[in-house]
């Protein structure tokens, strides 16, 4: 692990002061400045460029939790925050890497945020997937969970920004980007390279595995089925489904039927509406959803169309994808 510069934004002198204690336990973390209201902090993370904010609900004038959703779309900083219990979904829709329950409204307990593990999350949203166990519960076996992810326009980067931070227990991951015959090889090669997941491009009969993403072929359909109880992939010639082979919708109804609530759906940017219905029906049978938020898309086509039809449970820039990924997982 490298240092880490750290922004403190808290207007309570007590907990102020215990989290530097707890700061200071770790040498990697370096306070470079601190702030005590919402505008404060803006002005801080501007002039002293901090690789992570720590975040506290309690400010005046602006609550914690709305100045992360302002921030986000333009300044997207690793954040944990720390908030009443029931703050929690709404920070993590905006953009926080991670969230601690602690109501220093109610003058919380603040010796029991040292058994909150804080520098170690601080690292770990900064850093994702390192020493997951501490926060997923110890969980790295995922059991039946399947990942699908889709994307088209700008979805060639945007699907490595996220692998590119995915670990080896990540889940099997069932992906379509849309791309030609013979680029799709070339393209799951690339990422094969440079990212710590393998990347292979699909063939009929492969086995989804953890830490392994089967990319669709660039010219055949490709569904999740399952055979004696194991997840496999069929990649068929077919028709254009939804204007595309192979096609988002495709994968993500058969993903719907096979997995039901043990998927995860992201879909990412793209022209047209392709996955937005099939994104749908996984939601219908139970998964969790992530949709890309207008800021970070090329082009807010594909999840434009799935979160204006409810299909999303979760709609977050590209930057967090990968932390809520591991979010879900985390909590499933």
């Amino acid at each position: 692990m490298r240092e880490l510069k750290v922004l403190l934004v808290t207007d309570s002198y007590d907990l102020g002061n215990t989290l530097k204690r707890i700061l200071e336990t770790d040498r990697e973390l370096i306070l470079v400045a601190e702030a005590n209201n919402a505008y404060m902090a803006r002005d801080k993370i501007l002039e002293c460029k901090p690789d992570i904010m720590l975040l506290s609900n309690e400010l005046p004038r602006m609550s914690g939790v709305t100045f992360l959703e302002r921030l986000m779309p333009q300044y997207p900083i690793p954040t944990v925050m720390l908030g009443a219990p029931e703050l929690e979904e709404r920070a993590y829709d905006a953009g926080a890497g991670d969230f601690i329950a602690f109501d220093d409204a109610g003058y919380g307990d603040y010796k029991a945020l040292y058994r909150e593990h804080i520098p170690e999350r601080l690292h770990q949203v900064v850093f994702p997937g390192l020493d997951k166990n501490m926060f997923l519960k110890g969980n790295t076996d995922w059991g039946k969970t399947i990942i699908a992810m889709g994307a088209s326009t700008g979805g060639t980067e945007a699907i490595h920004q996220v692998v590119r931070e995915l670990k080896q227990d990540i889940p099997g991951i069932v992906m379509v980007q849309h791309m030609p015959v013979g680029f799709t090889a070339m393209y799951a090669e690339r990422l094969n390279n440079e990212c710590e997941v393998i990347v292979k491009e699909a063939k009929s009969g492969d086995i989804v595995r953890n830490g392994q993403v089967l990319l669709a072929p660039g010219d055949k359909q490709m569904r999740l089925v399952k055979v004696n109880g194991v997840y496999q992939v069929e990649c068929r010639p077919g028709p254009k489904v939804s204007g595309h082979c192979p096609s988002v919708d495709v994968l993500f109804e058969s993903v719907a039927k096979t997995a039901g609530r043990d998927a995860i759906g992201v879909l990412m940017t793209g022209m047209g509406r392709d996955g937005a219905k099939g994104l749908l029906e996984m939601k219908r049978k139970g998964a969790v959803t992530i949709g890309q938020d207008e800021k970070t898309c090329v082009v807010y086509g594909m999840p434009k169309e799935a979160y204006e039809i409810g299909a999303v449970t979760y709609q977050v820039p590209l930057g967090q994808i990968a932390q809520k990924l591991y979010y879900i997982l985390g909590r499933k």
